[in-house]
Protein backbone atom coordinates (compact mmCIF):
# COMPACT_ATOMS: atom_id res chain seq x y z
CA UNK A 1 0.00 0.00 0.00
CA UNK A 2 2.73 2.60 0.87
CA UNK A 3 2.02 6.20 1.69
CA UNK A 4 0.54 8.78 -1.03
CA UNK A 5 0.18 12.30 -0.86
CA UNK A 6 -3.07 14.52 -2.25
CA UNK A 7 -2.29 17.39 -5.25
CA UNK A 8 -2.61 19.74 -2.63
CA UNK A 9 0.01 18.60 0.29
CA UNK A 10 2.24 17.61 -3.04
CA UNK A 11 1.99 21.39 -3.95
CA UNK A 12 2.82 22.34 -0.64
CA UNK A 13 5.52 20.12 -0.09
CA UNK A 14 7.20 21.27 -3.14
CA UNK A 15 6.89 24.90 -2.78
CA UNK A 16 8.59 24.64 0.53
CA UNK A 17 11.21 22.51 -1.12
CA UNK A 18 11.87 25.26 -3.80
CA UNK A 19 11.99 27.60 -0.95
CA UNK A 20 14.56 25.82 0.64
CA UNK A 21 16.26 25.04 -2.11
CA UNK A 22 17.41 21.08 -1.86
CA UNK A 23 16.41 18.21 -0.33
CA UNK A 24 15.18 14.43 -1.46
CA UNK A 25 11.77 14.70 -0.50
CA UNK A 26 10.08 14.72 3.07
CA UNK A 27 10.63 11.94 5.91
CA UNK A 28 6.97 11.17 7.61
CA UNK A 29 7.20 8.77 10.71
CA UNK A 30 6.17 8.28 13.95
CA UNK A 31 7.46 8.77 17.92
CA UNK A 32 6.18 7.94 21.22
CA UNK A 33 4.27 10.82 22.35
CA UNK A 34 1.16 11.58 23.82
CA UNK A 35 -1.16 11.00 25.77
CA UNK A 36 -2.62 8.18 23.37
CA UNK A 37 0.59 6.34 22.58
CA UNK A 38 1.95 8.01 19.30
CA UNK A 39 2.77 11.24 17.25
CA UNK A 40 3.45 12.00 13.51
CA UNK A 41 7.41 13.14 12.61
CA UNK A 42 7.54 15.00 9.61
CA UNK A 43 10.76 16.90 7.92
CA UNK A 44 12.25 17.07 5.19
CA UNK A 45 14.76 14.75 3.91
CA UNK A 46 18.06 15.87 2.33
CA UNK A 47 18.84 12.20 1.19
CA UNK A 48 17.61 8.41 1.28
CA UNK A 49 18.78 6.59 4.34
CA UNK A 50 19.63 3.00 4.58
CA UNK A 51 16.26 0.88 5.27
CA UNK A 52 14.00 3.23 3.88
CA UNK A 53 10.92 2.66 2.07
CA UNK A 54 10.19 5.76 -0.56
CA UNK A 55 7.00 6.21 -2.15
CA UNK A 56 6.22 8.71 -4.87
CA UNK A 57 3.13 10.87 -5.56
CA UNK A 58 2.43 13.51 -7.30
CA UNK A 59 6.40 13.92 -8.18
CA UNK A 60 7.14 14.06 -4.43
CA UNK A 61 9.35 11.14 -2.41
CA UNK A 62 7.69 10.04 0.85
CA UNK A 63 10.73 8.39 2.95
CA UNK A 64 9.27 6.61 5.33
CA UNK A 65 12.09 4.08 8.08
CA UNK A 66 10.85 0.44 8.19
CA UNK A 67 9.76 0.98 12.34
CA UNK A 68 7.27 3.57 11.26
CA UNK A 69 5.74 1.51 8.05
CA UNK A 70 4.25 -0.57 9.89
CA UNK A 71 2.12 2.16 11.46
CA UNK A 72 2.13 4.06 8.56
CA UNK A 73 1.07 1.74 5.65
CA UNK A 74 -1.82 3.21 4.01
CA UNK A 75 -1.82 6.69 5.06
CA UNK A 76 -3.04 9.51 2.59
CA UNK A 77 -1.29 12.88 3.71
CA UNK A 78 -3.30 15.91 2.86
CA UNK A 79 -2.73 19.70 3.07
CA UNK A 80 -5.57 21.85 4.17
CA UNK A 81 -6.55 25.40 4.71
CA UNK A 82 -9.52 26.43 6.78
CA UNK A 83 -10.00 29.96 7.73
CA UNK A 84 -7.00 31.02 9.51
CA UNK A 85 -5.96 27.55 10.32
CA UNK A 86 -3.94 25.23 7.35
CA UNK A 87 -1.77 22.28 7.68
CA UNK A 88 -1.23 18.77 7.57
CA UNK A 89 -4.03 16.09 7.96
CA UNK A 90 -3.68 12.59 8.35
CA UNK A 91 -6.11 9.54 6.53
CA UNK A 92 -4.55 7.26 8.42
CA UNK A 93 -6.39 3.03 8.41
CA UNK A 94 -4.41 1.87 10.96
CA UNK A 95 -5.58 4.60 13.82
CA UNK A 96 -7.75 3.44 16.03
CA UNK A 97 -8.11 6.51 18.59
CA UNK A 98 -6.89 9.99 19.35
CA UNK A 99 -6.35 12.41 22.02
CA UNK A 100 -8.55 14.99 22.87
CA UNK A 101 -6.08 17.79 21.57
CA UNK A 102 -4.81 15.71 18.64
CA UNK A 103 -1.65 15.42 19.25
CA UNK A 104 -1.54 11.97 19.41
CA UNK A 105 -3.32 8.51 17.95
CA UNK A 106 -3.01 4.78 18.98
CA UNK A 107 -3.01 2.19 16.41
Amino acid sequence: MGVTLTESAARHIRRSLDKRGHGEGLRLGVRTSGCSGMAYVLEYADQVAAGDSVFESHGIKVLVDQKSLVYLDGTVLDYTREGLNEGFKFQNPNQKDTCGCGESFSV
